[in-house]
């Protein structure tokens, strides 16, 4: 059984007024990430997540595979999601990433077919908190970016690229054991941080400048301190000065942020802190997207209820989804819209045209259960 709830987010004066209206899909925790796709190829956009999917538009459940109901107070299986047409036979697969440093795995669609869908490993060990789901080799297809806590690694995971197989192919892009290798490391991101038209992989500690042939083992590493644990880290040029910065937040502390790169008299790169908004605790996803349709991104975000199960600052605090409207510029603005303040995020936060209205949608599987929020 699912309810509805309306909610309404407004903008500043002079603008359309933006409103969700809230599905609560289950309130089970089963799953602190979700994912999106056509799974029976009728034309409607469906939710997975951790072992089910919920059919559109009623929200039938369907197992993908044996799994559990968990307690608030401990940890699910499923902490991040994805979906993509793994084997290339027309159907969309499932990606499954596990606590961090366990396995991950990815399921094969049934194509309509009863019964559990098909488990395969992608990968033994993916660790960091925040793995990452994008195109490293520009081929077109997905990859994953995280690290591999038992080989001390950081790696990315290519899908496989011909139809029929079902192997991931790991890479390396640092040996280095000393350099967000462990299995809970957070922060991550991928983009092109030198303007050299390569996007490059980002964690805490700096970044790896991305080789011509991305499958090339170590990388060359710039170190940088981008400040305390985050969640994704955004690459884009917030002030429009020409420079790349990075969007970041806390993951478990307080506050939303963005470091301006610059120059110093001897041309090296520089990097200052700017706070976004510090009010918001547990923000252990980002994404980047035009939330109302004026052809610039939009910040979407929220908290991760009980991230570590009331032990966090703002542990207790609403359980909420906002976005900020983005005006770049040399003062950037960032306006707070608040969506929903009781359902909150996972280590996921999903933005996506569900209904085809272009109008991007907000999907989160957590703690509080699997929610949809339609804009209208």
């Amino acid at each position: 059984m699912f309810s509805l709830t309306l909610v309404n987010c407004q903008q500043e004066k002079g603008r359309d007024n933006v409103t969700f209206t809230k599905t609560t899909i289950s309130t089970d925790f089963i799953s602190e990430g979700s994912a999106v796709g056509d799974v029976n190829k009728d034309g409607k956009t469906d939710i997975l997540v951790g072992h089910r999917w919920y059919e559109a538009p009623d929200w039938k459940m369907h197992p993908i595979s044996e799994g559990e109901v968990y307690d608030t107070k401990t940890y699910s299986n499923s902490f991040l999601n994805f979906t993509m047409d793994v084997d290339q036979d027309g159907w969309i697969d499932f990606i499954r990433i596990d606590h961090p440093g366990q396995a991950a795995y990815w399921y094969q669609n049934p194509q309509n077919q009863p019964g559990l869908w098909k488990e395969f490993v992608l990968h033994t060990s993916v660790g960091t908190e925040n793995p990452i789901f994008v195109d490293v080799d520009g081929d077109g297809r997905m990859d994953i970016i995280s690290n591999d806590s038992e080989e001390k690694q950081m790696i990315w995971l290519k899908s496989p690229s011909k139809k029929g197989e079902t192997e991931w192919t790991k890479y390396v892009i640092s040996n280095d054991p000393d350099i967000a290798t462990h299995k809970y490391t957070h922060g991550i991101g991928f983009g092109d941080l030198n303007g050299d038209e390569r996007k490059d992989v980002l964690v805490l500690q700096g970044w790896w400048e991305a080789p011509e042939d991305p499958t090339q083992p170590d990388w060359t590493f710039h170190p940088v301190n981008f400040g305390e644990d985050c969640a994704e880290m955004i690459v884009y040029d917030v002030n429009q000065d020409g420079l790349m910065d990075v969007i970041s937040s806390s993951a478990h502390k307080y506050g939303i942020w963005w470091h301006e790169q610059g120059r110093d008299n001897q041309g090296n790169p520089t990097w200052t802190k700017h706070d976004i908004h510090m009010d918001i605790s547990q923000t252990h996803s980002l994404k980047f997207e035009d939330i109302n349709g004026d052809g610039i991104p939009d910040l979407i975000t929220g908290k991760r209820y009980f991230a570590h199960n009331g032990k966090d600052p703002g542990a207790f605090d609403p359980a909420v989804i906002v976005w900020f409207e983005f005006k770049p510029g040399k003062t950037p603005q960032w306006i707070l819209h608040e969506v929903d303040n009781d359902s909150g995020i996972g280590l996921q936060v999903n933005i996506f045209d569900m209904n085809k209205d272009k109008k991007p949608d907000i999907i989160s599987g957590n703690k509080k259960g699997i929610h949809y929020l339609q804009q209208n």
